[in-house]
């Protein structure tokens, strides 16, 4: 490990030299993210998996600029150019840019109006030009001699040598950069000819703001505008000052008859070389910060949404509405699975209503339907009036199910082999139903970025994207574990340590031997190497098995600590979840108990935490999403209602709250608390049950705005 880095990972993460060589050494031993999070506390003093992981990827970051800062330096000593100076200069820098910047009068150069002049022997003119002689340029033009006569070309030749001279200083370039961030406006405007039908862009027609304070959602639109040839996007600023600044820096001596040609040559380096240049900088910089804060808020919601508590022991029919195509219905049992699959056509144009509520109502009858999940696409709302007409004088309730990526999941090869006797809208019907029974093994399915709860998520950085909501998908598995004798291989392949080859025998010993009875049968039936055991099975439980604790996050290292404990207390492994030994456990002091029995104080509570709640899920201790018997139209609203609505989604200026509408109501950021706050996952969350209240209704535009102020 490289002390310079160990340093830099600290000032930038605040957080302690040995919690970064702990984990480091972990993640080069080849442990897990979530494995060392949960199993290995006491070795980084409890850092969480986001923490783990930006050490690591400022880790991999740091760790490239100085292969990056060695290459160059190696680079420039082999032209026998570099001073102890230059070398210092260059592991100072902080960033890839200021390093290149550096290296840039060492690179080798394309053909270029300079390259072409220092070919024609011009570098002498040049130099005796900024030695600001008390001679005029064309006299010294006159008595140099070179590959060239023409006195004119010798200086159009030595004015493209000092220009790109110019524009090659590393000083110059990060000052008219960070002069352009900081002092200019970005303008954009509508471009002639531009086909904006549904007026997307509008707001960006005639917009300008400062550039340093532009928010990132801002800048995705206005790059997603420029890109559809909709908006042109310019960057203003006060050039004349950047020019007053290279003129200080370059011209020694202003009286000298050679200050006005070296003037020309700072405006076409200005002009050429550095501004445009750098004005695209200035927007990479703005648009990777724009990504890296769209891929933050995406897996923040993904997150929250793969943690939306699911409603369990309950019978539900799915419902995936359409118009033409119908509506199809999926019965499912307890369990999740398909008991009944039918259609039904209560819309436009074959208007089936009268036929479509009798099916619903001998459904609901004949297999007792607690719940209906209605998808809330195409003719959701429409079927949800039918719904709630169907089910009045009954115990039954509808909700409407965010059915993002459902469609994607029903074309997909793994739903064909899931389901290969049904069509792709009636396996749509099933994954809306089970997203209601158990959302994180339904959603897992599907690729992270077909959810929908991001913001501009096909303009921002992909990989980048990808890796974040695997990231984002790995830790909500692992954090609630699976039951592996029913877990699907799609939700298996984001455990810890598992490879998609391990996956494949495990299912098929459990599906073709029976299940497996403990966690120690795991490693022995599909021959697990110890290393894949290790990371793995603290993750993998096992609800009836032999072993009571096999159905815990207790690790089977800590299991003899466990049972130490246990007996410390007089009780037994069967005790598990009991009222007695809730109380016991109640009693102890942690601190005198981790000395004596010698379990880390990390492990202690751990383990503790698992002997009082065995099956403990973190979704459980979310509030449950809200079921409905009646439907409310825009029509009902009234400003000043207080509503309580679910968040749906949660972008860089407010939230979609569904509230019941064909569309969902926003409440903007300036809406969600009296005082400032930065972003709105600072108030709200996916999945969050809010109370709001009605701030504006328009009926035309069929929009809500809502408000979280004086409820």
């Amino acid at each position: 490990m490289n002390d310079l880095v160990i340093n830099k990972i600290k000032k930038d993460t605040n957080i302690s030299e040995k919690q970064i060589k702990n984990t480091l050494k972990l993640l080069e031993d080849g442990n897990t993210i979530p494995f060392i999070a949960r199993y290995r506390k006491e070795a980084t003093n409890g850092l969480d998996e986001v923490q783990i992981k930006e050490i690591e990827k400022v880790y991999s970051y740091e760790v490239n600029l100085l292969k990056r800062k060695e290459d160059v330096i190696r680079l420039i000593a082999e032209k026998d150019l570099l001073t102890d100076e230059l070398k210092m200069k260059i592991m100072n820098c902080e960033k890839l840019i200021e390093v290149e910047d550096l290296y840039r009068p060492f690179k080798e150069k394309k053909k270029t109006k300079a390259t072409e002049a220092l070919a024609n022997g011009l570098e002498p003119l040049a130099k005796i030009i900024l030695s600001f002689p008390n001679k005029n340029p064309l006299e010294i033009a006159k008595t140099f001699s070179c590959k060239i006569d023409d006195n004119d070309k010798k200086l159009e030749g030595a004015l493209f040598i000092i220009a790109e001279y110019i524009s090659d200083n590393a000083y110059f370039r990060k000052y008219i950069r960070n002069f352009i961030y900081n002092n200019g406006i970005i303008k954009s405007k509508e471009k002639k000819d531009s086909e904006d039908l549904e007026k997307v862009y509008e707001m960006y027609y005639s917009y300008e703001e400062e550039v340093k304070r532009i928010k990132p959602h801002r800048i995705l639109a206005l790059n997603r505008g420029e890109k559809e040839k909709i908006l042109s996007v310019t960057i203003d600023f006060d050039k004349e000052k950047i020019t007053q600044f290279l003129k200080s820096k370059v011209i020694k001596n202003e009286k000298s008859p050679c200050s006005s040609f070296v003037m020309l040559a700072i405006e076409d380096s200005l002009k050429r070389l550095i501004i445009p240049s750098e004005i695209r900088e200035v927007r990479n910089m703005l648009t990777d910060k724009a990504s890296e804060v769209s891929i933050e808020n995406f897996s923040s919601n993904l997150k929250n949404l793969l943690l939306s508590p699911p409603i369990k022991e309950i019978t539900v029919l799915g419902f995936d509405p359409a118009f033409r195509t119908g509506c199809k219905l999926a019965v499912l049992d307890k369990t999740g699975k398909v008991l009944d699959i039918s259609v039904i056509y209560p819309h436009e144009p074959q208007n089936e209503k009268e036929k479509s509520k009798k099916h619903l109502k001998d459904l609901i009858d004949k297999y007792k339907i607690d719940v209906i999940a209605i998808g809330n696409g195409t003719a959701s709302r429409e079927s949800e009036a039918l719904v709630s007409e169907v089910i009045k004088g009954t115990n039954t309730k509808y909700i409407i199910v965010n059915e993002a990526g459902a469609s994607v999941y029903s074309a997909s090869d793994l739903a064909k082999v899931e389901f290969p006797n049904l069509n792709v809208s009636e396996r749509s019907a099933i994954s809306i139903g089970r997203r209601l029974q158990d959302p994180l093994s339904e959603l897992v399915k599907i690729d992270p970025k077909s959810i929908g709860v991001g913001l501009y998520q096909h303009d921002v950085k992909q990989k980048e994207l990808t890796e974040a909501l695997d990231f984002t998908v790995e830790s909500v598995v692992n954090s609630v574990g699976v039951n592996i004798n029913t877990a699907s291989k799609s939700i298996l392949k984001y455990i810890s340590g598992l490879t998609s080859k391990t996956i494949d025998k495990l299912i098929a010993i459990r599906d073709e031997k029976g299940k497996f009875l403990s966690r120690k049968e795991i490693k022995q039936r599909a021959k697990l190497t110890d290393k894949v055991y290790e990371q793995s099975i603290g993750f993998l439980r096992i609800n009836d098995g032999d072993n009571p604790l096999d159905k815990t996050s207790i690790h089977p290292e800590s299991y003899d600590k466990t049972l130490k404990l246990l007996e410390f207390l007089n009780l037994k492994v069967t005790d598990l979840g009991s009222e007695k030994l809730k109380i016991e456990l109640n009693k102890i002091n942690k601190e005198e108990t981790s000395k004596n029995l010698d379990i880390d104080m990390f492990t202690l509570e751990d383990i503790i935490k698992n002997l009082e709640k065995p099956l403990n899920d973190p979704r459980d201790e979310l509030v449950k999403p809200t079921l409905k018997s009646d439907i409310l139209t825009i029509d009902n609203l009234k400003e000043g209602m207080i509503l309580e609505g679910t968040v749906r989604n949660v972008v860089d200026f407010g939230a979609f709250v569904d509230i019941g509408l064909k569309n969902d109501g926003l409440i903007h950021i300036s809406n969600m608390s009296n005082s400032y706050i930065k972003h709105p996952s600072d108030v709200l969350s996916v999945g969050d049950i809010i109370k709001c209240k009605v701030l504006e209704i328009n009926k035309d535009k069929n929009k809500v705005a809502l408000t979280l102020k004086d409820i």
